[in-house]
């Protein structure tokens, strides 16, 4: 039987009848409200996870009885154990119960009086029995067994399952590999954790020690050798490895160091390449390592670029500088020689970079060539990675822009849960129509998005990417724009000019200054850019809830509540995320009588609550008011909880205009978001940004991270903190390095 190690064993009773009546079911995630017949006659409500109940289930159910405010006093089962029924009358009951498709009322009662208790095994291994059934054909009775066999299925995965996961992580399992589940995972386990996000290598370990597996066994190594790649790809953003570094991180996660086992892990390695599971590549002098998918990523992302830049139509140069004349006149703008630059190349090359820091003048460039491009009668695209990044790109051009994931058409329905993310209908053999793409924020494009963004780029079409390099490299794997400019392959246009109108923003100046390597002015009282000197980590906590809570709202209006995020360089310490999140709910989302809550691992979710979404879920569904839906919640998509339903166990989330559902076994993938990290702001722009200033991680206190964070802010700045916090961030302009070889890709150009 399954159990919730949140619960003590102690504390639990046990219940035991006959499912009576289905109140309510989610067939998504398998909660379910039920009457249960208890043993004694009693009729009991049940709530929980029970995948597939159906009406004349014989089921144990372990867990406590809670007082439900509205619906009284329930059983709250954590874990059950669930038989087919064995009395005639209760098998009856159940195939009444239209559990099984193509058998109603009258159906079963014939089936009862045919077979009595054996029914069930007709079911499953007489089909050919059912046809003496006046009635049912043979091709209904090899229906009828069908489904019975599914359900079968489904219920020995269910209870297989439950020895190592939750009930809603099993159904994940069956959902995905269906029948096969349980001969998949007995024969390799490790394949959990490659498949399924939220099963960890360690996770997968477990089951494969219960199970009888030999820890020095070949598939545990080879797994193993996958795992450690795969963790630093999501937690440095390595592409790949040195060999030697794969070996040393191998048997520390495998055996704890002991180097006794590197030539069991040398062997198996070996036979990864043999049977492609893993690829190498030498570079002077040293073998590096990849994933598959990554190794095609970046093999790919090279030649396409090389491609796109020599394939795109040639222009008569003698015309342009006429085009842009006409594109000042429309626009009403005077470019600077650098933004004339810039148009220029994006005209004369199939692939441009622009980039620079905020001020100096990007989105005139992007409005300059929308006017130019649409002259020319070409179709054109504005992407961004972000929703707020597009939609920042949208108001800023009064063109339309998508998130890079709507403009390829996201599949959820091919989407899985392996490491190498979504699937899309634009593709090699759906591409765009577009015949200009232009790209915004292209420092967040990891590898993979940025393969998936080529593929369905047709050969002749421009691709003009735009992004700050200064700013920190994309959460997932990959140093995509860096490496792009870096290799001189493509023509880069970096703009340094700081406009007049901009001169006149403190932030824009500060992030300047911050990138220059120089202290920060602080403005004037009516200014935008503040420094609020804290010497202490209690005094830069407390002195943050006040300005949310109490300083802001006075000086500015309450509206500027929904307008203000802190940004924080760490989740721990005082001033982390973690404990400000805390502070922050207490302060401004304080508990209330009729205010829905909800408590999961050691977090409060409370209707009104701000939090963000930590983990791509291309599965989840989301509906907009004017009644428009779609899939495909990312990383760093921030709403707010606008309801709470314990008797579904969902908790409803607004991102901006689109409402999404959550079930409470998916609220791993939420945090509070009333403070963030900088890494989880990219891409974002907030009115009024606060950043703490603490002692932290020292990777942690770097320039880009410090300047990142103030380029985020579009009214107003405020630190709070030491000052020599800043000045150690400013002075740290250490970079650290990322692991890829798609510079060298590159450089090799046709060779690739």
């Amino acid at each position: 039987m399954y159990e919730n190690p949140a619960v003590p064993a102690e504390e639990e009773e046990t219940l035991a009848g006959i499912v009576d009546t289905i109140i309510y079911q989610n067939g998504e995630n398998g909660y379910v409200v039920f009457g249960l017949e208890a043993t004694d006659g009693a009729l009991i409500t049940v709530t929980g996870v029970v995948p597939y109940l159906t009406e004349g289930d014989t089921i144990t159910v372990r867990g406590q009885w809670t007082n439900h405010n509205v619906y009284g006093k329930q059983f709250k089962a954590s874990s059950y154990d669930k038989q087919l029924p064995a009395e005639l009358s209760d098998i009856l009951r159940y195939l009444s119960s239209g559990a099984v498709k193509g058998i109603g009322p009258k159906t079963a009662q014939k089936i009862v009086e045919q077979f009595g208790t054996d029914a069930f095994d007709v079911l499953e291994n007489h089909a050919d029995w059912l046809v003496d059934i006046p009635g049912i054909t043979k091709k209904k009775a090899q229906e009828i067994s069908e489904n019975f066999k599914s359900i079968a299925g489904a219920r020995s995965v269910m209870l297989f399952c439950r020895d190592f996961f939750p009930s809603a992580t099993a159904m994940r399992i069956y959902k995905k590999w269906g029948g096969a589940a349980v001969d998949r995972i007995k024969d390799n386990p490790y394949a959990l954790c490659e498949h399924f996000n939220g099963i960890s290598f360690r996770r997968a370990d477990q089951i494969a020690a219960q199970l009888g597996m030999d820890p020095d066994s070949d598939e545990r190594v080879l797994h193993g050798l996958s795992h450690v790649l795969s963790t630093e790809s999501q937690r440095n953003g390595h592409t790949c490895l040195p060999e030697e570094e794969l070996l040393r991180c191998a048997v520390d996660l495998l055996f704890d160091g002991n180097t006794a086992y590197l030539p069991q892990i040398k062997t198996q390695m070996d036979r990864a390449y043999a049977e492609s599971r893993l690829v190498a590549v030498s570079r002077n002098g040293v073998r590096l390592v990849y994933l598959p998918y990554f190794y095609r990523a970046e093999t790919y992302v090279a030649k396409k670029l090389i491609q796109l830049s020599k394939l795109s139509a040639r222009m008569d140069t003698s015309d342009i500088p006429r085009m842009i004349e006409k594109s000042e006149a429309a626009c009403g703008i005077p470019y600077a020689k650098l933004q004339r630059q810039a148009i220029s190349d994006a005209l004369c090359d199939g692939v441009m970079i622009l980039t620079g820091g905020p001020g100096t003048g990007k989105t005139t460039i992007i409005k300059g060539l929308l006017n130019i491009f649409s002259s020319m009668d070409l179709q054109i695209s504005l992407a961004a990675p972000t929703g707020r990044a597009a939609k920042r790109m949208s108001e800023a051009t009064s063109h339309e822009a998508k998130t890079i994931h709507r403009l390829l058409e996201m599949d959820a329905a091919s989407t899985g849960e392996e490491e190498s993310g979504a699937s899309f209908m634009r593709n090699e053999q759906n591409r765009l129509d577009e015949d200009v793409l232009i790209v915004d924020e292209a420092s967040m494009i990891d590898i993979l998005l940025m393969e998936a963004l080529l593929r369905a780029i047709k050969p002749g079409a421009r691709l003009i990417l735009i992004g700050d390099t200064d700013q920190l490299p994309s959460v997932g794997a990959g140093n995509v724009l860096r490496d792009i400019c870096a290799s001189g392959q493509f023509r880069v246009v970096r703009l340094t000019e700081v406009f007049r109108q901009s001169q006149e923003s403190f932030i824009i100046t500060n992030a300047h200054r911050i990138n220059e390597g120089e202290m920060p002015v602080p403005s004037k009282a009516d200014g935008d850019f503040f420094f609020l000197r804290r010497q202490t980590e209690e005094a830069v906590a407390a002195t943050i809830v006040d300005l949310v809570q109490n300083r802001l709202p006075k000086t500015y209006g309450a509206s500027v509540l929904g307008q203000i995020q802190i940004i924080t360089p760490s989740r721990k310490g005082m001033s982390g995320t973690e404990a400000l999140n805390t502070a922050l709910q207490t302060a401004l989302n304080p508990p209330a009588p009729g205010k829905a809550e909800h408590k999961s691992r050691d977090m409060i979710f409370r209707v009104g609550d701000r939090v963000m979404q930590t983990k791509n879920d291309y599965t989840l569904e989301w509906e907009t008011e004017d009644g428009k839906n779609g899939m495909g919640i990312f990383n760093g998509d921030i709403g707010v909880v606008t309801d709470i339903d314990d008797h579904a166990e969902a908790i409803e989330i607004t991102f901006d205009d689109r409402k999404c559902l959550y079930d409470y076994s998916q609220l791993d993938e939420l945090d509070h978001a009333y403070a963030i990290t900088v890494h989880k702001s990219q891409g974002s722009e907030y009115p009024v940004v606060i950043l703490p200033l603490f002692d932290c991680a020292s990777m942690l206190l770097s320039r880009n991270l410090l300047y990142t964070a103030v380029t985020r802010a579009s009214r107003m700045v405020i630190l709070v903190g030491k000052t020599y916090i800043l000045e150690q961030m400013i002075a740290n302009n250490h970079q650290a390095g990322r692991c890829s070889l798609l510079q060298d890709w590159l450089e090799d150009g046709e060779s690739v």
